[in-house]
């Protein structure tokens, strides 16, 4: 991936070494509880996926110095690709001005200001409450280890692009639309479209930071799409317990998020008609059976 001659985004905050203690709180993270069975963490204590209501104050985290290992420096410029794209789409498809996001680097726990503290173990998360994507970059070992996905750097900018993709989301009213499905029998059916709409954003990302920056080396790709498949729910589910359980799902399967992808990073379409796809029950519906959506549009299948 080549981030030489890219500008980096002002918007980074670096609070690796500092301890939070605390329980965990949800936030529309990239794989949340399916991976706290992995890590051996309690998955009591991980609370709803995209919570956005505040908890119970947590304790200040203590300030170390953070590592000098460059990694800030690489999730800045790529947080400064994201904020160039979506910067120009919002104003090219009328959505507005786009509020850029903050990004918040941890080790070990994290504090948010709005969605509780969380492990590192819950992996990358966005909080829409304080419009911010929180990262421990230790997650992509892990990622590669114990799940099979790739620690490559254009694979770990797809991670922070879907992360900024729910911000998107949030921004556009998508995120609202699933989070009026909690408590109904289209909990996990919503957040399956939300989370594949992210990984389709991620996809948009790219085609346009490619087309503006010439970020992409040969091989990159591949590594995006094997770390998406490696986060499909069936692959995590098989990993964590052997056996896999549909009405369980609620990130979407290996394919369709490695299609969701690929799609958006073959058309980089970004209109609302093509966004609305994903909550279409009509044009888009769902197959509780399969755990899958079905649009040959939006999947290529």
């Amino acid at each position: 991936m080549r981030l030489d001659d890219i500008p980096e985004s002002g918007n980074v905050e670096d609070r690796r070494g500092m301890k939070t203690t605390g329980l965990a709180a949800g936030g529309g993270g990239i794989l949340i509880v399916i991976l706290a069975l992995i890590f051996g963490i309690d998955p009591n204590q991980l609370g709803l996926v995209g919570q956005q209501g505040p908890l119970a104050p947590q304790p200040e985290a203590s300030p170390t110095s953070a590592p000098r290992d460059g990694y800030k420096q690489f999730a800045s410029k790529v947080l400064g690709t994201t904020e160039a794209v979506w910067n120009n789409l919002f104003q090219k498809n009328g959505y507005g001005a786009y509020k850029q996001p903050k990004m918040v680097l941890f080790s070990e726990a994290v504090k948010t200001n709005g969605c509780g503290s969380a492990p590192a173990a819950v992996g990358p998360f966005y909080c829409p409450a304080d419009h911010t994507v929180y990262l421990d970059p230790t997650f992509f070992d892990e990622l590669e280890r114990k799940l099979g996905g790739s620690k490559a750097e254009f694979s770990q900018a797809y991670v922070i692009a879907h992360e900024v993709g729910h911000h998107v989301q949030n921004l556009r009213g998508y995120s609202a639309r699933a989070d009026a499905k909690r408590k109904t029998r289209q909990e996990n059916e919503y957040s399956i479209r939300l989370e594949l709409q992210a990984d389709y954003l991620a996809g948009v990302w790219a085609h346009h930071a490619e087309r503006t920056f010439k970020i992409l080396e040969r091989g990159d790709t591949e590594e995006a799409v094997k770390t998406a498949r490696a986060i499909g729910d069936n692959r995590i589910q098989q990993k964590a317990r052997g056996w896999v359980s549909p009405e369980g799902f609620n990130h979407g399967t290996d394919r369709q998020r490695a299609a969701a992808f690929t799609q958006g990073l073959r058309t980089g379409d970004a209109r609302q008609r093509k966004l609305d796809l994903f909550f279409d029950e009509k044009a888009t519906p769902f197959n509780p059976k399969t755990g899958e959506l079905r649009n040959s549009e939006l999947f290529g299948f």
